[in-house]
């Protein structure tokens, strides 16, 4: 009789386990509205930096090895289907988050360091621009619905916090962690461009 009460108190406790940490893995709706709030933010961003500029304006570049504002808007374009398609094809299907990781305090890191600009970093060649898009007006627009759609799969998928792949910060991100990404990643370059537009040599209409 005592083997029959260790053994169902040993499953008790082996579900209440496996429960926690289903628990520990599942995104709340605070957690998944404050993304939301972020990657509009985060486009409303690029839509101020860019809005009213003149031709010259878009295609000034403060170096030769610099980017141009319309550069860095085909990047941020470029990057987030780059980016989204990562978490679709890879974060989704990857191997469960490691155990005991305070995802918290993986969000945070990501919404620090991403956009950090004391640190400049070397784009891929996929998401280099070669004016793909045609024009910077078709790179923003396209910026702006590759946006929506990534709002819509913040809000439909269920799993973000199940699956995590290696990242550049050097910790495993999950799908929703990837999402923040792409916020923090048009906020980076947001900045780039106001800075171009900071160089006293640009033009002033």
């Amino acid at each position: 009789m005592r083997n029959i009460v260790k053994y169902s108190l040993a499953l008790v406790l082996a579900f209440a386990c496996l429960t926690g940490l289903a628990s520990a893995q599942s995104l709340s709706q605070a957690d998944r509205d404050k993304a939301l709030a972020y990657l509009e933010s985060t486009r409303q961003g690029v839509i101020d930096a860019t809005n009213g500029l003149s031709a010259a304006q878009w295609n000034f570049k403060p170096a030769p090895d610099r980017w141009s504002v319309a550069e860095v808007t085909e990047h941020i374009a470029a990057a987030e289907d780059y980016l989204r398609g990562l978490i679709t094809e890879k974060v989704m299907t990857a191997s469960p988050r490691p155990a005991g990781e305070d995802v918290a305090v993986i969000d945070e890191m990501v919404l620090k360091m991403v956009p950090d600009r004391s640190t400049h970093r070397q784009a891929p060649d996929p998401l280099k621009p070669t004016n793909r898009f045609g024009s910077p007006d078709a790179a923003l627009q396209h910026f702006m619905e590759a946006r929506t759609t990534t709002e819509d799969f913040l809000k439909k998928t269920p799993d973000l916090r199940e699956h995590a792949i290696d990242s550049p910060l050097g910790k495993k991100l999950d799908a929703y962690e990837w999402v923040l990404f792409i916020g923090a990643h048009s906020e980076r370059h947001t900045k780039q461009i106001l800075e171009v537009k900071a160089d006293p040599n640009f033009p002033k209409k």
